[in-house]
C-alpha cells in the first residue's frame, strides 16, 4: 500500500541538505521511520542537560530558539527556521545536550531516527560534512573539528586533490642539489656544472643558501670578461637566492620567476635562507601549460604593449578565476595568484604611462588601497590608489605634483578601461587630496589621528590598508614608521576605531529578518561587504594595529599572526581568519555567477546551505565584535 505520508516527508526533504543528497530509496527509508512532533509555541523539545534524545530533528513548519545557560545567564545560540537542522548531538556522542531547543511559535518539526540515519551518513563524505557543520554552528566555536573523528574513522576523512588542476599542484625539484662554497674559484664551479651536467650550483654556508650561479651568470659576466675567471664564485652569483617551502604550487613558482626575473629557486626546509636546502627547481624543469595559466598570463601582462590587450588579458584572469572557485581551490592560494596578477596589470600600465609622459623628476609610490591593498581584491571592484613622492624644496612642489596628478589621470584611465571601475569618492590618485609629498602625507596623518571624527576615522581605516604597487618602497616604509609613532599609547584613537569597527553589528538571527537594503537599486538585498566582510575586516585591522605589527596587511593573515601573539584568543582568532576567507569567497562566487562585485546578495537566491555557512560566519563576527567591545572599554559608546 502506497504511503502518502512517508512520500510528503520525503519531498520536502529533498528540498534541502543534506537530504537532497541522498537517493531515492535511502530518502523514502528515512521517511517512512520519521516521527513528526505537533509543538505548541513555547513547547520545549529538549533541555541543556538532558539526556540525547535517540533522534535528531529538522524544522518542518515554524521557528525553534536555541538557548544555552552559561553563569547563570541564557545566551541565544540560533534560531532554526523552516529546513534547519538541530538536536545533532547525540549523533556524534554519548553526551547530554549543550543547549535547550525552544519553539518560537506553534510549529512542526520531523524526528530523524539516528540509528536510520546515521550509517546513511557515514557511507557519505558530503552528507557527514554538512551534519558537521550544522552542529558546529550551535557550538561555542562553530569551526572546531573536535567532532569530526566521532562520525567518521580516520580512513573515512578524505583529503581531495584535484589532478586537473595542474598549476596548483606542488611543485616538483629536483633533489639532488650540487653546490659550492663562495671561496670557490669560478673555474672550479664551472668545471663541476660542466661534470655534472646542471644548469646551476647553489652556493651554501653552514648547509644555508647564500646565492646561486646559472649557466647565465657565466656567460654574461665570465665569458664578456667583465670578472676573471680566476675569481672567486661569490662575485658572479646572485644573492639572496629566492627561497621556497616544499609545497610550494607550480604557480607560486612561475609567478615568483617572472616577477622577480630569475630562472631558479631554492626550495628549503622551512622555506627561508635560513635553514638547510633540499631541493632546486628551474624554469626548464616547469612545463607551461596552454591557456589561462597563470604563468602564461603574467608573461602577456608583463610585455603587452596596449591598453586594450591588458583588458583582453584580464577577461582571461575572470576564466581562471572562475575555474579555482568551481574546483574548490583553497582561497589562500587563489589570492595569491589573483593578486600577483593584479599588481603586474598596475605595474605594466604605470610603466606605459611614464613611457609617454617621461620620466618621473623625484621618487615615488604607487600605493593601492582597501582591497588590492589587502590582497583581497578577486573581482574587479572600484579603485582605491594613492601617490607618495619625495620632498621637494617649496617652489618646486606644484610642479612635481603637477607631473604625478598628469600620470596618475593616465593611470586611472587605462585601469578603469581594463574593467577597474572609478573610486565613487574619488579616492584615487588623480585627485590631488591623494598625491602628495611624504611629509604632506605625515601631517596628513597627524591630523587624522588627533583629531578623530567619524571621517578621518574612515579615511585613516582605508589607508591602513595600503600596498606598495610601484616605486621606491623607503617611502611607505618612512610613512609607516610615521603612522606607527604617533599612534603608540593613543587610546583614545585605538577606541575611535573601535566604535568605527563596531558600527555594524553581526547580523544574527533568521535569515527573513536579515537588515536588507530599504530602497534604491539594490532594495530588498543583503550588503555582504557593509554587513559582513566590513566589520571582520575592520576588527582585524584595529587588533594587528593595537599589536604594532607592520606589513602584514590582508585580513585573514592578520588573524592567524594575532593567533600566535595571543594564544588565549587562538580559536577565535583562527576562526576568523577563516571566516575572513570564506566571506570573500562567497562574495566572489556569487559575482561570477551574476557579473558584478558580489556585494549586494539576495537572500531568497540562498540555497540552505549557504544560509547556514553564512550564520556561522555571522556568529564568529558577533564574537570578535563582543572582544573589542569589553577589551576597548566601548559599551558607553554604543
Amino acid at each position: 500500500m502506497k504511503n502518502t505520508i512517508a512520500e510528503r516527508v520525503a519531498d520536502f526533504l529533498k528540498r534541502y541538505p543534506p537530504f537532497n543528497l541522498l537517493n531515492k530509496e535511502q530518502l523514502l527509508e528515512i521517511s517512512r521511520q520519521v516521527r513528526i512532533i505537533y509543538l505548541e509555541k513555547d513547547n520545549v523539545v529538549y533541555k541543556q542537560e538532558d539526556t540525547g534524545h535517540d533522534q535528531f530533528y529538522v524544522v518542518h513548519k515554524g521557528a525553534v530558539e536555541l538557548k544555552r545557560e552559561e553563569k547563570e545567564k541564557v545566551k541565544t545560540v540560533d534560531h532554526c527556521d523552516e529546513g534547519d537542522i538541530f538536536g545533532l548531538r547525540p549523533l556524534f556522542a554519548n553526551e547530554n545536550y549543550a543547549i535547550t531547543a525552544i519553539t518560537e511559535e506553534e510549529s512542526i518539526v520531523y524526528g530523524i531516527p539516528i540509528d536510520i540515519f546515521k550509517p546513511i551518513a557515514t557511507q557519505n563524505l558530503n552528507i557527514g560534512n554538512y551534519l558537521l557543520e550544522s552542529f558546529a554552528s550551535n557550538t561555542k566555536n562553530p569551526f572546531s573539528k573536535e567532532y569530526t573523528n566521532k562520525l567518521y574513522s580516520d580512513d573515512e576523512i578524505l583529503l581531495k586533490n584535484d589532478p586537473e588542476i595542474f598549476d596548483l599542484q606542488p611543485v616538483k625539484y629536483v633533489k639532488k642539489v650540487i653546490s659550492a662554497k663562495p671561496s670557490s674559484p669560478i673555474k672550479d664551479v664551472a668545471q663541476l656544472m660542466f661534470d655534472k651536467k646542471v644548469s646551476s650550483v647553489v652556493i651554501k654556508e653552514n648547509g644555508s643558501p647564500l646565492g646561486i650561479v646559472t649557466d647565465k651568470d657565466f656567460r654574461n659576466l665570465v665569458a664578456t670578461g667583465i670578472v676573471p675567471i680566476e675569481n672567486e664564485v661569490s662575485r658572479i652569483m646572485s644573492s639572496p637566492v629566492l627561497c621556497y617551502p616544499k609545497h610550494t604550487t607550480i604557480a607560486q613558482a612561475q609567478i615568483s620567476m617572472m616577477k622577480h626575473n630569475v630562472s631558479h629557486l631554492c626550495i628549503t626546509k622551512d622555506g627561508t635562507a635560513n635553514s638547510k636546502v633540499v631541493g632546486i627547481v628551474s624554469d626548464h624543469d616547469i612545463v607551461l601549460m596552454q591557456g589561462n595559466n597563470p604563468s602564461v598570463l603574467m608573461k602577456a601582462i608583463q610585455k603587452a604593449s596596449s591598453t586594450k590587450k591588458l583588458k583582453n588579458i584580464h577577461k582571461k584572469i575572470r576564466v581562471l578565476l572562475k575555474g579555482y572557485i568551481a574546483q574548490n581551490i583553497p582561497l589562500t592560494h587563489i589570492t595569491k595568484i589573483i593578486f600577483e596578477l593584479n599588481d603586474a596589470t598596475i605595474k605594466r600600465v604605470i610603466d606605459r604611462a611614464i613611457s609617454k609622459i617621461g620620466e618621473p623628476p623625484v621618487k615615488f609610490a604607487w600605493i593601492s588601497l582597501g582591497s588590492q591593498g589587502r590582497k583581497e581584491q578577486l573581482l574587479h571592484t572600484d579603485q582605491d590608489n594613492a601617490i607618495i613622492f619625495e620632498d621637494v624644496p617649496e617652489d618646486k612642489l606644484e610642479e612635481v605634483r603637477a607631473y604625478f596628478l598628469l600620470l596618475a589621470t593616465k593611470v586611472n584611465k587605462r585601469l578603469n578601461i581594463i574593467g577597474y571601475e572609478y573610486c565613487n569618492a574619488e579616492m584615487m590618485a588623480r585627485n590631488p587630496k591623494w598625491t602628495l609629498s611624504i611629509s604632506e602625507w605625515k601631517d596628513q596623518f597627524t591630523r587624522w589621528t588627533t583629531t578623530a571624527g567619524d571621517d578621518e576615522i574612515l579615511l585613516c581605516s582605508i589607508f591602513f590598508d595600503y600596498d606598495i604597487s610601484y616605486g621606491d618602497s623607503s617611502l611607505t616604509t618612512s610613512l609607516a614608521d610615521h603612522i606607527f609613532d604617533i599612534t603608540r599609547d593613543n587610546q583614545r584613537f585605538l577606541s575611535m576605531l573601535g566604535v568605527s569597527a563596531l558600527r555594524n553589528p553581526s547580523p544574527m538571527g533568521f535569515f527573513r529578518q536579515l537588515l536588507v537594503e530599504k530602497d534604491g537599486e539594490y532594495k530588498d538585498f543583503f550588503d555582504l561587504k557593509k554587513r559582513a566582510l566590513m566589520p571582520i575586516t575592520d576588527a582585524g585591522r584595529l587588533l594587528i594595529l593595537q599589536h604594532r605589527v607592520k606589513n602584514i596587511n590582508n585580513t585573514a593573515e592578520r588573524f592567524e599572526k594575532l593567533a600566535q601573539l595571543e594564544p588565549e584568543n587562538k580559536d577565535l582568532y583562527l576562526s576568523c581568519s577563516y571566516v575572513a576567507k570564506s566571506l570573500l569567497k562567497f562574495r566572489t562566487k556569487h559575482g561570477l555567477m551574476h557579473h558584478d562585485s558580489g556585494r549586494y546578495i539576495e537572500l531568497a537566491a540562498l540555497t540552505k546551505e549557504e544560509k547556514m555557512k553564512l550564520k556561522r560566519c555571522f556568529k564568529i563576527i558577533t564574537q570578535i565584535q563582543e572582544l573589542i567591545k569589553f577589551r576597548f572599554n566601548l559599551s558607553h559608546f554604543l
